[in-house]
């Protein structure tokens, strides 16, 4: 939780600085970071929250950036943020382009973790060799709502688990480079979901045929926002995916590289209202 007395003060603040008045705390997002130091790559999922001061402070501590729309990828380059790097300093996830942001990826080379098709298409059509992803949907769900459950037959999101051969031959008509697979089931952590979707990503890579420097494990970790309310157990998260990484790399017969992408978790819990009108 944050620490609020750093809070308290906020009244002189907001005479000096005018209100409204957003106060975070850079402590608590350090802190979160630290906890998920057991993954090889944090990414942020910018969503959560874009301010740049934040984004800068985070960049800092070594966290990549996911984003998800042409404005999220040019707030990550105003922060100072580069689609170079190994891994990728940005990599934009969706299901769909639209022309600008097909423009910018191709003319900026950044990394895209496709959630359809026909985005690998358009993609090879234009930049042939370009660094792709393919988020997967596994055939299930699950999050703390419906609105927060982004997989299943009912979610628009990612490529289907049956059509992923179908992906791979357009990765190869067009010479785009596989960088890896991404699973993202829902927002809120369940640990037996949790199970059933490390063993999909498993038996993912097992019927790719196709080698990989990498896998995600998406976001969606749990934070409190009540009283009572239990915090994500990070240690027994990051086991079952580091078993998951184990069986990957086993049959790869190669290293590969586990990210996952918080959100929330890394800024929920860095601010308090001082006041609600």
């Amino acid at each position: 939780m944050p620490n609020h007395s750093v809070f308290l003060p906020l009244a002189e603040t907001a005479r000096q600085h005018g209100t409204p008045l957003w106060c975070y705390d850079a402590q608590t997002i350090r802190a979160r970071i630290d906890q998920l130091q057991g993954f090889d790559v944090i990414r942020y999922a910018q969503k959560a929250c874009s301010n740049l001061h934040i984004l800068r402070l985070i960049r800092e501590q070594g966290v990549r950036i996911d984003a998800v729309s042409l404005g999220e990828i040019e707030r990550a380059l105003l922060a100072g943020y580069s689609p170079a790097g190994d891994p990728a300093g940005i990599v934009l996830t969706c299901d769909l382009f639209d022309e600008a942001t097909l423009r910018r990826v191709v003319e900026l080379n950044i990394e895209v973790n496709t959630g359809s098709i026909d985005m690998l298409r358009q993609l090879g059509q234009q930049s042939a060799g370009h660094r792709v992803w393919l988020r997967i949907n596994p055939g299930f769900g699950h999050g703390h709502s419906r609105k927060t459950n982004t997989g299943g037959e009912n979610s628009k999101h990612g490529i289907w688990h049956g059509q992923v051969q179908e992906a791979l031959s357009v990765i190869r008509q067009f010479g785009l480079k596989l960088v890896g697979l991404h699973m993202h089931i829902g927002s809120g952590v369940d640990y037996v979901h949790l199970e059933q979707v490390g063993y999909a990503m498993v038996s993912a890579v097992k019927a790719l045929d196709h080698d990989i420097e990498a896998f995600s494990i998406g976001g969606g970790l749990s934070t409190p926002y009540r009283v009572g309310d239990e915090p994500v157990d990070i240690q027994r998260y990051a086991n079952a995916w580091r078993q998951a990484k184990q069986d990957i790399e086993a049959f790869l017969a190669h290293p590969v590289r586990m990210e996952i992408e918080p959100g929330r978790f890394l800024v929920a819990a860095i601010w308090s209202p001082k006041s609600v009108r």
